[in-house]
């Protein structure tokens, strides 16, 4: 039993509703307007909604890459790879992306990556050093660091 939501076409309704929604968190356009089409919002006011959010300053793009950037770098360890492509499949602008991606502490993304390699290395099995290597490169490159950076420090 499918009920699709009725159709929200009051514009006063739909941008508080979307006020909400960007106030608990940073949010980038592209996830405000999957939102609204997920709450059968009228695609007649997405833009409007969109552009009074934008002036009031409750959406912010430079913003939004930099709290993002910031969260996956300290919380789930993440390369800067990842971190790019991730905010590319949000529709972020390149000069967003990169403001953010510039902003990272080098010196705690090291250790980032160091921490990752003490895990992962204890849990990786092999049968010689050279394919447990291998196995901790993959990983690592899996997680967007950059393999310049992973060679240089592997040892």
């Amino acid at each position: 039993m499918n009920l699709k939501k009725p159709l929200i076409i009051d514009f006063g309704i739909a941008l508080e509703k979307a006020a909400k929604y960007c106030s608990y968190q940073e949010r980038c356009q592209w996830d405000l307007e999957l939102k609204l089409k997920e709450w059968n919002v009228d695609e007649e006011i997405h833009d409007e909604i969109i552009s009074e959010l934008i002036q009031q300053n409750f959406l912010n793009e430079e913003r939004f890459a930099q709290a993002y950037t910031q969260g996956k770098v300290n919380i789930k360890r993440w390369g800067r790879y990842k971190i790019r492509y991730e905010l590319k499949s949000r529709h972020i602008s390149e000069y967003s992306i990169n403001k953010a991606i510039n902003q990272i502490d080098e010196e705690q993304y090291l250790l980032n990556l160091l921490k990752l390699m003490e895990i992962k290395r204890h849990s990786i099995l092999g049968d010689s050093e050279f394919e447990v290597k291998m196995k901790l490169v993959k990983y690592l490159i899996s997680r967007g660091y950059e393999i310049e950076l992973i060679n240089n420090n592997i040892n």
